[in-house]
């Protein structure tokens, strides 16, 4: 588990076997079931989770009962409610494994001291920043200029086994169409 880690920091910074061993102090290895919580809704985000293996979903629900899907996140991906993570306030979303799920689990005083302790974690931890902040504007533009079918092939191209992996109708609520359109725009 710790190899996959080094591989994923190494794709940007390049570590020494001690600063390795610095970084992988300030993680922790959970594993969670299918179906199981990581974060609920209206409690404290005590760590942002790196998955190892697995596929979980980052989600809000409105006032109306409604789940509104804001992310999926699979091996490799970093997921948590990162404005509560970082402001130290309770969660306004959930997060919630769609299948059996092993992550790495990071809490706020590890990352300020991976941050201090090793300046290019600083810059690795920038980057892997400014590509989510990216995919979160490419997410709201294309709601903004692109129909149901043109989400779904972007979808479709960018993340195929999301495909094989996620229900159609969370998938339909991720594209923000119902199940009914999802099926139509899948055949």
């Amino acid at each position: 588990m710790q190899a996959n880690l080094r591989e994923h920091i190494e794709k940007i910074i390049s570590l020494t076997d001690d600063e390795f061993a610095f970084v992988q102090s300030h993680f922790i290895t959970k594993q969670f079931s299918r179906h199981e919580f990581l974060i609920t809704s209206g409690q404290p985000v005590k760590h942002t989770y790196f998955v190892i293996s697995g596929l979980i979903k980052l989600i809000h629900t409105d006032d109306n009962a409604k789940e509104h899907i804001v992310a999926f996140a699979m091996e490799d991906w970093w997921e948590s409610d990162f404005q509560a993570f970082y402001k130290g306030t309770k969660a306004t979303m959930s997060l919630q494994c769609l299948e059996d799920t092993t992550v790495l689990c990071l809490t706020l005083d590890g990352y300020n001291s991976l941050c201090s302790g090793l300046n290019k974690m600083e810059y690795f931890f920038l980057k892997k920043a400014n590509a989510g902040h990216i995919a979160a504007q490419q997410r709201i533009l294309s709601f903004l200029t692109s129909n149901a079918r043109e989400r779904y092939e972007m979808l479709l191209k960018r993340y195929p086994s999301l495909f094989q992996r996620v229900p159609k109708t969370q998938l339909a609520s991720y594209l923000g169409v119902s199940r009914e359109t999802l099926s139509r725009l899948s055949t």
